[in-house]
C-alpha cells in the first residue's frame, strides 16, 4: 500500500470539519453542527484518510 500526502485543500477541509465539531461540542453551539458533532469529526477523519490512500486527492 503506497500512501501519498493529501492535497492542501483536502487537508484544510478535514481540519475545518474537526474544528467545527470540537467547537460545537465544547465552546458554543453551531446550528448546523449541533447534534452531529461525532459525524463531522468522523467525516473529517475519513476525508483525511482517503486523501492519504487515494493518489491525486
Amino acid at each position: 500500500m503506497n500512501l501519498s500526502a493529501p492535497k492542501q485543500v483536502v487537508f484544510l477541509i478535514a481540519v475545518i470539519l474537526a474544528v467545527l465539531s470540537v467547537v460545537s461540542a465544547k465552546v458554543t453551539a453551531i446550528p448546523v453542527v449541533t447534534g452531529h458533532e461525532y459525524w463531522f469529526l468522523v467525516g473529517g477523519f475519513v476525508l483525511l484518510a482517503l486523501g492519504n490512500l487515494v493518489k491525486g486527492i
